[in-house]
């Protein structure tokens, strides 16, 4: 669109709105979507750099988990085990809230259990991880209503064929999903609601003008009462007083494999690797702890370490007696930060952030999504 050649009905038709949203990946929509639910006749607006959202949202793995038992004994060396304890119950409730919202079938859920791997190098994690399973199934039961969510699951190994694997924790709630189905789902539910997503529109900067807020972007100038950012780590280029890091995650899908055995999640080296089966093609990613650096970035793309670190986790590993051929790479940018909360505040007078996820996106997005859209309305 050529922003010179606006016409008078399109400047009056889209480019004033009551309340602009930056970034229609899941936490963005779900704030739309819970806005409208509420107060059906405020006019809302969502706008996407991309052709398709940007960041992570369809880009990611398709985890709906809630943390393995490594990343979980880690976080709670960093918060606490209260606040483990509601940040695995915001996790819990934004996927039940995702499931109830969309649908388990137009979501394509699985629940085939998540499971977690180690090395016999990886011992002394191991023999912490088996001694805090206990601990975790009372931490939660509270949460998922599940008597044992972890349990040991050694006997596995060898079905599917793992090499060089000693030992195995099941997580029994973990789940998978599509999503890129997942995505289309709440932009559907969004538009049915009366909200305008519009894509390929990069947000440059913003300015309070008189009562009302100046979004100049890639194809014109928005007007709005309130401004939302919910671009996860791309909040940082327009608010760099954020306290996130971009991190970029690459991952790669083999192409179709006869006879796979791999049904599930599957965690390795503290979450910092992931694979699943996506139907029987293998899909594999992680390795941002090989360089944190490099890969503390908002730039799309691949590294030789990362991706020949990865070909051989699938050919020593998970495949190995297994021929496999790489069907196509990609990868995402996730944010972290120094705590594991997301950050939903207003930041300045009517300007709003929703960010910071954590890499966990899916199970805590939907929950974010409806507190950042509570949280403007309450401004009102």
């Amino acid at each position: 669109m050529d922003a010179t050649n606006l016409s008078y009905w399109e400047q009056a038709s889209f480019f004033t709105s009551d309340i602009l949203i930056v970034g229609s990946g899941i936490v963005g929509l779900n704030a739309a979507i819970t806005i409208k639910k509420k107060q059906p006749n405020i006019i809302v607006t969502v706008l996407e750099r991309g052709f398709l959202p940007s960041g992570a949202s369809t880009k990611n793995a398709g985890f709906a988990c809630f943390g393995s038992i490594s990343e979980l004994v880690e976080q709670e060396k960093i918060c606490g085990t209260d606040a483990l304890h509601q940040l695995i119950g915001k996790r819990w409730k934004g996927l039940q809230k995702l499931r109830s919202m969309v649908g388990d079938n137009k979501l394509d859920l699985q629940i085939n259990g998540g499971f977690e791997l180690f090395k016999p190098q990886d011992f002394a994690l191991s023999e912490e991880c088996v001694s805090k399973i206990g601990h975790f199934n009372r931490l939660i039961k509270d949460i998922t209503h599940h008597q044992s969510a972890f349990e040991i699951a050694k006997s596995q190994i060898n079905f599917f064929g793992f090499d060089g694997i000693d030992s195995l924790i099941k997580n029994n709630l973990e789940a998978q999903l599509d999503s890129g189905k997942m995505i289309k789902a709440l932009i559907n539910i969004a538009s049915s609601l009366g909200v305008t997503v519009l894509n390929s529109c990069l947000v440059n900067q913003f300015e309070q003008e008189d009562k009302t807020l100046l979004v100049t972007t890639s194809q014109g100038c928005f007007r709005t009462k309130k401004l939302l950012f919910c671009t996860n780590a791309f909040a940082s280029l327009l608010i760099p007083d954020l306290k996130l890091k971009p991190g970029r995650g690459q991952v790669l899908i083999t192409k179709p494999i006869e006879n796979l055995k791999l049904k599930g999640t599957f965690h390795y080296d503290k979450g910092y690797y992931y694979f699943r089966n996506v139907g029987n093609r293998v899909l594999l990613g992680g390795g941002r702890n090989l360089d944190f650096f490099t890969e503390e970035t908002h730039q799309f793309g691949e590294t030789p370490l990362v991706q020949n670190t990865l070909l051989h986790l699938l050919k020593e590993v998970i495949l190995p007696d297994t021929a496999f051929e790489i069907e196509q790479k990609w990868s995402g940018i996730m944010a972290f930060g120094p705590e594991l909360s997301p950050i939903i505040k207003e930041i300045t007078p009517n300007v709003f952030c929703a960010v910071r996820c954590n890499g966990m996106g899916i199970a805590i997005g939907s929950q974010t999504g409806e507190e950042a859209g509570e949280m403007v309305l309450r401004s009102f």
